[in-house]
């Protein structure tokens, strides 16, 4: 698999008291991580376009640069039984259809037919466009199921740093922006090895995805605008680094630390923390395929369906009423199954 096809906004019109109570909210649940970051060259090498991978000054953070020869990215130097992956990342301004930044854990190299990925992606627009973005899961090559959701932000990625994160443990996948959980999957039998359960690297990309990351291929990388730049820093590395080629059921070298792990204050959603992920995903999802019938006629076993989210979806898992979560009146050379946004209106 080749690792480098991985993949200034607008801000939605949201009534003030909605807004306060999601920045109030958000805010809370913000408080609560402790987390121990380490240096770039501590922990991760660079995958390609080694010239375009730029440390920092103080060796806490790197940038990843596109320019009309080459894309880049960084790979952990250790595989890992299950973790939590985090950094805190800008993305580039301006001009950025076509682009795709990943961030991201696979072992696509070492299980070619049968890997397994947890992935943030980041999709690029036209100027004016807000940036949109994407979480994906596989396990055991389940590339035919993809588990794609895509979103907006409530805040403007290319002005300042956030914090993105990916906590996996045997029971439960949670994705987090700032601390916020945006999605969490609960392992269940049914998945089987659909479940991600074999050693992983991480990964962060910057690449030119133009066949399809903006509307669908509709609108390509223009490099008038390169070199295009995002930012990583404050990276954390947490988790039981593992041979992948052992038997990787439960290995016992990790089990400390994989009891450490779920111990975390992150590894659960909290009350609060549920609170504000109902509130992400009714206001800033705009797909999911769980709620995309004509894909997956019986929902996938790990799919919560709900009513009253179910509601606001059509039959493509794509949102009702041109995009908006309002009422009308007022209007992934991938493995990821694109979903055209161009009849998804801003909010």
């Amino acid at each position: 698999m080749d690792h480098r096809l991985r993949c200034f906004v607008t801000i939605p019109k949201i009534p003030f008291l909605l807004l306060l109570s999601l920045i109030l909210v958000f805010s809370y649940v913000n408080a609560a991580f402790d987390l121990a970051t380490i240096p770039f060259n501590d922990g991760y090498s660079p995958l390609f376009g080694d010239s375009n991978v730029v440390r920092s000054e103080d060796g806490n953070g790197v940038q990843l640069r596109l320019d009309r020869y080459t894309g880049s990215g960084f790979i952990s130097s250790s595989m890992y039984q299950y973790g939590f992956f985090s950094a805190r990342i800008k993305l580039p301004s301006n001009y950025t259809a076509g682009i795709c930044v990943a961030f991201y854990t696979s072992n696509g190299d070492v299980f070619e037919k049968s890997h397994d990925e947890l992935d943030f992606e980041f999709l690029g627009n036209v100027a004016g466009k807000p940036w949109r973005f994407q979480t994906n899961l596989y396990g055991n090559g389940s590339t035919k199921r993809g588990r794609e959701e895509r979103y907006r932000l409530w805040f403007d990625p290319t002005k300042e740093f956030h914090r993105y994160s990916i906590l996996w443990t045997a029971k439960n996948v949670i994705f987090y922006i700032d601390e916020v959980p945006i999605r969490e999957v609960l392992r269940s039998e049914e998945m089987g090895g659909d479940y991600p359960s074999k050693p992983m690297s991480l990964y962060a990309t910057i690449w030119d995805a133009s066949n399809w990351a903006t509307s669908g291929g509709k609108y390509k990388v223009n490099y008038k605008y390169a070199p295009f730049v995002t930012e990583f820093k404050d990276l954390v590395l947490k988790g039981c680094s593992a041979d992948p080629i052992q038997e990787v059921s439960g290995t016992e070298s990790c089990s400390d630390q994989h009891a450490d792990l779920e111990a975390q204050d992150y590894a659960a959603v909290t009350p609060m923390r549920r609170l504000a992920m109902q509130r992400f995903r009714q206001r800033y999802m705009y797909y999911s395929y769980c709620y995309d019938t004509l894909r997956y006629p019986v929902p996938q076993p790990e799919c919560v369906i709900v009513p009253s989210e179910k509601q606001r979806f059509k039959e493509t898992g794509r949102l009702k009423f041109g995009g908006s979560h309002r009422r009308q009146s007022r209007r992934r050379g991938r493995t990821t199954t694109p979903v055209d946004d161009t009849d998804q209106g801003d909010m």
